[in-house]
């Protein structure tokens, strides 16, 4: 038994350090290094055997001889090769050309060079396609020349040894002219994989030969029959091409010598958008020789600044010198698989979109489709005198006829003589977020704080500058992206800023969206002193940290109009160039992003008291460098106040419910014709950009968080000022009334909150007690925060919008 289980044992650690060998030569093929280095070779390999090949058309006959027995392995030298690449060049030439496929081989060798420069990351080619596309051009210019140049005096098989047996193979089942149909048959086809213009260029070439034939049959047939025979041959033509459109143009003269009848259909053209350029990293040294500061003095200064103009330039990233930013190998890296072009797609939503137009009398002259991530772009140019309106109304019936959902019309586009048609992909693709952070805009953006969203119908990052926006109202419904689209506006700002430059404070009423960024609280995040978590999940500290913050906007003013600059950014460069002396107060002032999750949960629960210090920030703080970011899933006009709107020109609508929700978020409707899943419309000032948000998923923020976790970090988190209230008798004075609260406080309270009527006299009666009572209980619940102040003759405000909050509020008390 003993012995069994030790065999037992050997076996598990025998196949255990099989796995673990297996593993590490998956590991290394994998690396990037070894991948560039396997391709080089390949790649050089391919050039050497193309240069034989190439060689072999010009020495092959006087090399024939010498290296007929020979393999590409032989020993030994030998003479008189004239081949450009020796004698195993001479060998190797020898054997691709004769042997096998003849003078196509260089098809073949051009994939192999492909297969290289993929390995090497040099271009992105797509290896299926293209290998497809070789083997079929080789196989078929094999045949063809040996086929067309047989019996005729040749140095060396044009096509090869495989190119004759094929060609006889043909000529003897089909013969001669069976072969020639067979060869034309097969080179049309592979026409059509290569290149979409081929079926519109034969369809046009045989609807010439059938107009010159047909218009001369008719002008006989007219001048005996009348039109009756022409309506009959038309119908025969239209026989002739099932489902399509021809392009055919009949021409029916009536008495007055006007034609009748005249139809014409272009081809679809399809552009499809390039990739974005990935960025190229430059070496460490001549980046940071090109950022490093530089101090510059005015003689204005002289007598403030003392001995501080002899020190170099202040640097902000000092404290935290050695921080490095994450890289984009934290982020997961989406395969696509290389986008083709579905062309049976696009064809039958083209046909489609001409059908339903025509059924409602719109004929157009020209389509053309640009492809991108998820939705594909129909740009139509209409017959002259079409209304425009006309087609607008057509949404509905073009979304119906093509089945899908999301049909988006924009009439007329932007800035070009077109209309738009939106219409959703069928096999959308994933726009990752490592996509968008290793590309070249983003890396070599020049923004101050740099917001990478997603990508465009054309395929292009969309970035904008949140420092220029300078606020940003995010809004849509459950399920469709907010949270994402949040966490890709942090991450983008994690990728692009120093600890030092940049504070966020984070508000997550839900308690589970932004606990993932508590670990980097001492890196980039910002509180109130006494606050133990930096996350504000309390919706009374979320009251006492706007508060702080418009504390911090107006200390920030006063350093501002002491130093005579109007913004942070002239600020900051002033304060490093030493032209600011720190013992008056002066220090370098980061970034602060305030982003608030659930921002319609807030506003029921605190009304204006949230509201108020959001408007102060959101119309004053742009210049000192504090930019809010607000999403909610609820987009009400309760909720998206018009002060709110005034106040946030920037913003982004995910898919809503209902046209309303639309006009109420971007005053305009789209965003309830959204597909979902990260389909968002930007909209700021006059423009409206559809765009696919970049897709970040939680295990990849926690990546970064961690990442970022592990380095040196301040010694506490970024504290803002302190916020005591306006006044502390008003604080005293409440916490005395709901010391001793009446016995019919609660009772009070739901009556007005059901009743939405802050009245004394409706609690007086209600509960038929007096006057004085009432109103005792009524500033108890003015000190309880569940109704505004005295009014006059009017009734208070109640500021909790139902019965559920108000549970809230007073399981508090």
């Amino acid at each position: 038994m003993a012995t069994k289980a030790s065999k037992d044992h050997a076996g598990q650690r025998n196949t255990k350090q099989d796995r673990g060998n297996t593993s590490t030569i998956i590991e290394f093929f994998r690396n990037e290094v070894t991948q560039f280095i396997l391709g080089l070779i390949i790649f050089m390999f391919t050039v050497y055997g193309g240069l034989a090949v190439v060689s072999f058309l010009f020495s092959g006959s006087a090399d024939q001889s010498k290296v007929e027995n020979l393999s590409f392995f032989h020993r030994g030298n030998v003479e008189g090769i004239e081949n450009w690449t020796g004698s195993r060049g001479a060998c190797l030439s020898n054997l691709l050309v004769n042997e096998c496929f003849g003078v196509p081989v260089l098809f073949m060798i051009f994939f192999i060079a492909c297969v290289g420069l993929k390995l090497m990351h040099v271009k992105k080619i797509y290896l299926i396609r293209r290998f497809i596309f070789c083997t079929l051009a080789m196989i078929w210019s094999s045949t063809a020349l040996e086929f067309f140049t047989h019996g005729f005096v040749r140095p060396f098989y044009f096509g090869g040894k495989s190119g004759t047996v094929i060609s006889e193979l043909l000529k003897i089942n089909f013969g001669y002219s069976g072969t020639v149909l067979f060869l034309l048959t097969t080179l049309i086809i592979m026409m059509i994989f290569v290149s979409a213009r081929t079926i519109p260029f034969f369809r046009k070439l045989f609807n010439v030969r059938a107009k010159i034939r047909f218009s001369g049959k008719a002008k006989k047939e007219t001048e005996k029959t009348g039109n009756d025979d022409i309506e009959d041959e038309t119908e025969l033509l239209d026989m002739e091409y099932p489902n399509e459109q021809p392009n055919i143009l009949v021409e029916d003269k009536g008495k007055d010598g006007r034609p009748l009848i005249e139809a014409s259909t272009e081809a679809l053209e399809v552009v499809i958008p390039p990739e974005e350029e990935m960025y190229i990293p430059e070496e460490k040294e001549e980046k940071e020789a090109r950022e490093r500061p530089v101090s510059t003095y005015d003689d204005d200064d002289e007598e403030d600044m003392g001995d501080l103009e002899t020190l170099e330039a202040y640097d902000p990233r000092l404290d935290l010198s050695n921080y490095k930013f994450p890289g984009i190998d934290l982020l997961k890296k989406y395969d696509s698989g290389g986008k083709i072009v579905d062309m049976e797609e696009q064809n039958d939503n083209k046909n489609r979109i001409i059908t339903t137009l025509e059924h409602y009398g719109i004929k157009i002259k020209s389509i053309k489709a640009t492809v991108g991530p998820t939705i594909t772009l129909y740009e139509i140019v209409p017959e002259d005198g079409i209304r425009i309106s006309k087609i607008r109304n057509l949404e509905d019936d073009i979304a119906m006829s093509l089945s899908a959902l999301g049909i988006r019309i924009i009439a007329p586009m932007p800035g070009k003589g077109t209309i738009g048609i939106e219409v959703p992909n069928k096999d959308p693709q994933i726009v990752s977020m490592q996509s968008i952070i290793a590309s070249k805009k983003f890396q070599e953006s020049a923004l101050d704080l740099p917001v990478a969203i997603g990508k465009t119908i054309t395929n292009e990052i969309f970035m904008v500058d949140l420092c220029k926006m300078p606020h940003l109202l995010v809004a849509g419904a459950t399920g469709q992206g907010k949270s994402v689209g949040l966490n890709a506006v942090i991450t983008s700002l994690l990728y692009k800023k120093h600890p030092a430059e940049l504070k966020f404070v984070l508000v997550d009423p839900k308690m589970v969206e932004f606990n993932i960024y508590s670990v980097i609280e001492k890196h980039f995040l910002a509180k109130l002193p006494d606050t133990d978590k930096a996350i504000i999940t309390d919706f009374t500290k979320v009251i006492h940290t706007l508060n702080s913050l418009t504390k911090e906007m107006d200390d920030r003013y006063d350093l501002l109009m002491n130093a005579g600059v109007r913004n942070i950014k002239e600020y900051n460069d002033k304060f490093i160039n030493r032209r600011l002396n720190p013992l008056k107060g002066h220090k370098y002032m980061p970034y602060i992003v305030v982003v608030i999750d659930e921002f319609g949960d807030l506003i029921m629960t605190a009304g204006k008291e949230i509201e108020l210090p959001i408007a102060r920030i959101a119309q004053k703080a742009r210049a000192i460098g504090i930019h809010m970011v607000i999403a909610t899933q609820r987009p009400t006009t309760n909720i998206i106040t018009g002060t709110i709107k005034a106040n946030f020109p920037a913003r982004i609508a995910f898919r809503v419910t209902s046209m309303i929700d639309s006009r109420t978020i971007l005053d305009a409707p789209g965003a309830n014709q959204l597909i979902g899943r990260g389909d968002l419309l930007f909209y700021q000032g006059s423009d409206m950009v559809r765009v696919q948000c970049a897709f970040v998923d939680t295990p990849e923020v926690e990546q970064i968080s961690k990442f970022i976790e592990r380095q040196q970090a301040y010694p506490s988190a970024f504290f803002l000022p302190e916020y005591t209230g306006e006044d502390g008798d008003n604080k005293s004075d409440s916490a005395d009334l709901l010391a001793d609260k009446d016995s019919m406080f609660e009772e009070s309270a739901r009556l007005i909150v059901i009743h939405q009527q802050g009245s004394t006299s409706l609690i007086q009666r209600k509960f038929s007690i007096g006057y004085n009572r009432a109103g005792r209980i009524m500033d108890q619940l003015e000190a309880a925060g569940i109704v505004g102040p005295f009014q006059g003759s009017k009734a208070r405000q109640v500021l909790v919008p139902d019965e559920y909050h108000l549970e809230q509020i007073l399981n508090n008390l």
